[in-house]
């Protein structure tokens, strides 16, 4: 029996290199468009300077953002956060507004 399931695993169609470039040139086109949720943005959104609010109950405000968004912890569930961070710049935020 150790032959006959040798034989099926040889006797696949062999897949080629023109099939695999074509499926990863469809992958990488038909990229998913992510949206936040109600009443969130994301932090690459926000302007420099702004304070924001995490759904966790962490604030802070944004100091700069590329691929990762630089930010202050002013406020955080535990205390041991404070201070400068690095986070997605997806992270879904609330905007404080000055009052």
């Amino acid at each position: 029996m150790g032959r006959k399931k040798k034989q099926e695993l040889t006797t696949q169609k062999s897949v080629t290199t023109a099939q695999i470039k074509r499926l990863v040139k469809k992958a990488l086109k038909d990229k998913p468009v992510y949206k936040p949720a109600k009443g969130y943005k994301f932090l690459k959104d926000l302007n420099i300077g702004s304070l924001f609010a995490t759904e966790s109950g962490m604030r802070g405000v944004l100091i700069s953002c590329d691929t990762n968004a630089t930010i202050i912890v002013t406020k955080s569930y535990d205390n041991d956060q404070l201070g400068k961070k690095y986070i997605s710049s997806n992270t879904e935020v609330k905007e404080i507004t000055k009052v």
